[in-house]
């Protein structure tokens, strides 16, 4: 199948889903973990043919003609500054859906139109922990691609399409550690762009790709520090 095709199939599993487990980052540190203050998130997943930067990855792995979209936090943010992200945020009074909440916040924080973009369909909520938030990954397909950029140096660094090839590149993969007094967090991390994708972002990325049937092996005896 295409990855288009790929991408629907998984839409409609994640329909009959009510949770999935292991993505996101555990507090290591003291953080609200009531379910009923959670604030609703949604982020964009969104998958599209690849641009004319081509993969670094040579290797013959799936997907070499897909990329996907992502933004660096901006360094002076209160949540989650400097990482790698999907672009989301919080649920506003005006939006009618979840995936009205990503696309409204992709389109503020990268200028991509979202008459263009086809929303196959939404993950089971993910909580947030460390920020508070219950987080609704939307899967969507770039159906009609338009130019993307930073629009707020406040909110983003950069924002950059990856090939999902070097994503998927073992060469690429490393597990991230955190720790924090007695606790250590180990978690799956792509080093693509000049950074390195981890935390809940990472989580979700090796999930996805998982149930996608993408993934190859990978050396998670390879660790390194998370970038905080």
């Amino acid at each position: 199948m295409s990855a288009y095709a790929d991408l629907i199939e998984l839409a409609k599993k994640a329909a009959t889903l009510t949770e999935i487990s292991g993505v996101g980052r555990p507090a290591l540190w003291p953080a609200p973990a009531n379910a009923a203050t959670f604030r609703k998130a949604a982020v964009l997943m969104l998958f599209g043919a690849l641009d004319e930067v081509p993969a670094a990855s040579e290797k013959p792995l799936a997907s070499a003609d897909l990329d996907i979209l992502l933004v660096e936090r901006a360094a002076t943010l209160n949540d989650h500054p400097g990482q790698v992200a999907f672009p989301g945020g919080g649920v506003d009074a005006l939006d009618d859906s979840l995936s009205a909440t990503a696309l409204r916040e992709a389109h503020e924080e990268t200028g991509l139109d979202p008459l263009g973009v086809e929303v196959l369909g939404t993950l089971p909520e993910v909580p947030l922990v460390v920020s508070n938030f219950m987080v609704t990954p939307v899967v969507a397909w770039w159906a009609r691609q338009t130019p993307v950029d930073v629009v707020d140096f406040g909110e983003s660094a950069q924002v950059f399409r990856v090939p999902v090839r070097d994503l998927l590149d073992p060469d690429n993969r490393f597990t991230a550690v955190v720790k924090r007094g007695r606790d250590t967090y180990r978690g799956p991390a792509f080093a693509v762009n000049g950074v390195v994708v981890w935390g809940f972002t990472a989580g979700i990325l090796n999930y996805v790709f998982h149930e996608l049937g993408w993934s190859v092996p990978w050396d998670e005896q390879r660790e390194i520090p998370a970038p905080i």
